[in-house]
């Protein structure tokens, strides 16, 4: 107990390793979502849900209750298309996938650093996804471990690595001995499941806001919410921790990587450079600027 973080309360941490979903403190007033759309988004209803599993890897411990305020996720990956116009108008800086046949104008943008993804979603009037707010929108308030639910990951549900290889076997365009790397599929690449969402797993892993912790029992009070931000509460600095999150699997790699939980750890500077996407989140306050609509009170 003497090793974890100040901030960690002592009644908190003994839940956290006991595994209690106790329900995190809750505001007294939960928003609803906005009555006009926001494009090109969707909104994901405040309140709990259940992060992590027990059953998993020890990085996805323990399962408990988080709570967070009504939000927006973007529909999408952010696509390459996308994130050109952005660095075209000088409000994103210019970056590129490294391989070829990734630079399709719909295939998400990938091969950025962390803080370019950072800089795009605030350059949209957005914010890059919190961990918790990325893991509520793949598996919902009940905590399935797919967007779908709970049935296994399969190349009809997402675009992974199976038996027939990378992207369910689509090769790679260009030298042939990289043919069998495969490449993302254009988005949407699969059919929306819950919030209306594509693509949240597989296709592209996803940068995520938070610095990576071990588990969330270490992580302590700053993962326990209510819309937790991770270890030092999203500080551009935090000590003792050098990488950021990805989630949700990729074209690249197989099955067991595309849950709602798989948490990887990478350094935001992208070195050596990995083919990681994203996309981005909206409060209800910037979901109102983008709404044309102020959010409600």
């Amino acid at each position: 107990m003497k090793h974890l973080p100040r901030l960690c309360a002592v009644a908190s941490c003994l839940a956290f390793f006991n595994g209690a979903r106790a329900q995190a403190a809750e505001p007294a007033k939960t928003a609803s979502c906005l009555t006009n759309a926001v494009p090109a988004m969707a909104c994901i209803p405040g309140g709990a849900f259940t992060r992590g599993r027990n059953d998993g890897p020890p990085n996805e411990k323990p399962a408990a209750q988080v709570w967070l305020q009504t939000y927006y996720m973007d529909v999408n990956e952010v696509t390459f298309a996308d994130y050109q116009a952005c660095a075209r108008a000088g409000k994103c800086k210019a970056a590129r996938p490294i391989y070829s046949d990734f630079n399709r104008p719909k295939q998400p943008m990938v091969a950025m650093t962390w803080f370019d993804a950072v800089d795009f979603c605030k350059a949209a009037g957005k914010h890059l996804p919190t961990e918790a707010e990325w893991e509520k929108a793949a598996r919902g308030e009940a905590g399935d471990l797919y967007p779908w639910g709970n049935e296994p990951v399969s190349c009809e549900r997402a675009v992974i690595m199976d038996q027939r290889g990378r992207s369910c076997g689509v090769p790679k365009k260009g030298l042939e001995r990289l043919a069998d790397v495969g490449r993302t599929s254009e988005v949407p690449a699969r059919p929306a499941y819950r919030y209306g969402l594509h693509d949240i797993i597989g296709n592209s892993w996803e940068w995520v806001a938070d610095w990576f912790s071990a588990d969330y029992a270490r992580c302590g009070a700053a993962c326990a919410g209510p819309d937790p931000k991770g270890p030092c509460d999203g500080a551009a600095n935090c000590p003792g921790h050098k990488e950021k999150v990805l989630r949700g699997g990729s074209w690249y790699w197989d099955a067991s990587y595309a849950t709602g939980t798989y948490r990887r750890p990478y350094g935001p500077e992208n070195k050596p450079t990995s083919h990681f996407g994203f996309r981005c989140a909206a409060s209800l306050e910037e979901a109102g600027h983008l709404a044309g609509k102020k959010a409600p009170r």
